[in-house]
């Protein structure tokens, strides 16, 4: 039997892709090599599925460093206000939480997932799971058919593939959408993890002094080789028994990576920003006051609640202050190290952890060889792609969902579109 769309990966662009298409009134075929669809999805947002971010679109771009300014194209076509109402309509009431951030008012990714499959179900999609494909086959420049690993080659005129990227394999993104891009004739562009964890090798990580510690609210930099900032991102994060994470460390890590890069480095200079609302000047009179006004104090007590107690005990500790030194026998010189040291504690990352354990891949197939506006290849006519497969990649917070969600969109309505054209 000859499909006019079969879409390769039932995760969100995939999902998306299959219903954009089956929606036409297309022959759709989806497939998927584990034994569920929506793997990813449903574990999405901690389990609650960030199913997109409302604020502007110019934001959001912002918010995919990685080729972010490639969706412009699709956000005018369809946009994350398209899939609040996309969601909406299958029955899924959705609620705005901080930055943005759109969850079900269910907080069950299951949900979510289960009005997809039901759509798909209306549409009549014909779905075949534990079913992976070996190949795709092209001829003369057009997609011809997609054969499966027990030898079937079934035809078609239109393939989405839609299989991920490299992050989180256990949900069966492990890369196979590669090799069928670079057969095409598509670049991919290396691949590294991004909104990964951040290793360190330096003393106090490896004595896990502060493992398990949070900081609240904190400016987290990657410095480059003269000390400048390449990028600052406030918000929480933790030191681990191997270096560091937290919202604030995942933005930060594929600057990491492209850092160590760059500049070919075995290690990076990062720097913690404890007090990111004051300047160093601002601090030194405040600890000044404290100190005036109770000079008698233990300096551990005086500045209690003015940091974290365990990252105070640490700061004072490094700048060689006794923490049960009165504050009155503390000089200038001290006070100041110490205040700098709220403000720039600075010390050397040596990568990340590997790509399984990231939650985003960076690189992929490289957007230059994309139609903006409808996810086709450049290459073959009737390839399209979408989701994480592609050189896109955005921080957390429903900004790489959007982007799947999207590009599923307008691969699955062109896919379609393709396929009703007369060859």
């Amino acid at each position: 039997m000859k499909y006019d769309v079969i879409v390769i990966g039932g995760g969100p662009s995939g999902l998306m892709a299959s219903i954009a298409a089956g929606e036409t009134g297309a022959n759709v075929l989806l497939l998927d090599k584990g034994n569920k669809l929506g793997r990813k999805l449903a574990i999405s947002g901690g389990g609650r599925c960030n199913v997109t971010n409302r604020l502007p679109i110019e934001e959001i771009v912002k918010h995919i460093p990685g080729n972010g300014r490639f969706l412009y194209s699709a956000f005018s076509i369809f946009n994350n206000e398209d899939i609040i109402h996309f969601f909406e309509n299958l029955g899924i009431e959705l609620k705005e939480e901080d930055h943005g951030r759109m969850f079900p008012v269910s907080n069950r990714a299951q949900s979510v997932v289960d009005a997809l499959l039901k759509r798909l179900s209306e549409l009549n999609v014909e779905i075949r799971i534990n079913t992976s494909v070996k190949d795709i086959h092209y001829k003369d420049g057009f997609v011809q058919s997609v054969e499966l690993m027990n030898d079937e080659n079934i035809s078609t005129n239109s393939v989405v593939i839609a299989v991920g990227g490299k992050s989180v394999p256990h949900t069966g993104s492990t890369g196979d959408g590669y090799p069928w891009a670079e057969k095409a004739g598509h670049t991919i562009s290396e691949l590294f993890p991004t909104e990964v964890p951040v290793t360190s090798n330096e003393p106090f990580i490896k004595e896990k002094t502060l493992q398990g510690l949070s900081l609240r609210d904190v400016a987290v930099s990657v410095l480059n080789p003269k000390g400048k900032p390449i990028i600052t991102h406030q918000m929480d994060m933790i030191f681990t028994h191997f270096g560091i994470s937290g919202p604030a460390v995942l933005r930060c890590s594929q600057f990491v990576v492209k850092a160590m890069k760059k500049w070919n480095l075995k290690e990076v200079t990062m720097n913690i920003d404890a007090l990111p609302e004051m300047n160093e000047e601002e601090i030194f009179q405040k600890v000044v006051k404290i100190i005036k006004d109770e000079p008698k104090k233990a300096i551990k007590n005086s500045l209690k609640g003015f940091l974290s107690e365990r990252y105070l005990l640490f700061l004072l500790e490094k700048n060689q202050i006794d923490p049960n030194t009165q504050g009155s026998y503390l000089s200038t010189e001290q006070i100041r190290n110490f205040v700098k040291s709220c403000k720039h504690f600075q010390f050397h990352v040596n990568g990340t952890l590997p790509l399984e354990k990231a939650f985003v891949t960076g690189g992929g197939v490289s957007v230059k060889e994309i139609e903006p506006k409808t996810m086709a290849s450049k290459f073959v006519q009737g390839l399209y792609f979408c989701g994480e497969v592609l050189d896109i990649y955005g921080y957390t917070g429903g900004y790489n969902i959007t982007s799947a969600l999207v590009t599923g969109r307008l691969a699955g309505v062109n896919a379609a579109s393709n396929s009703a054209e007369p060859f």
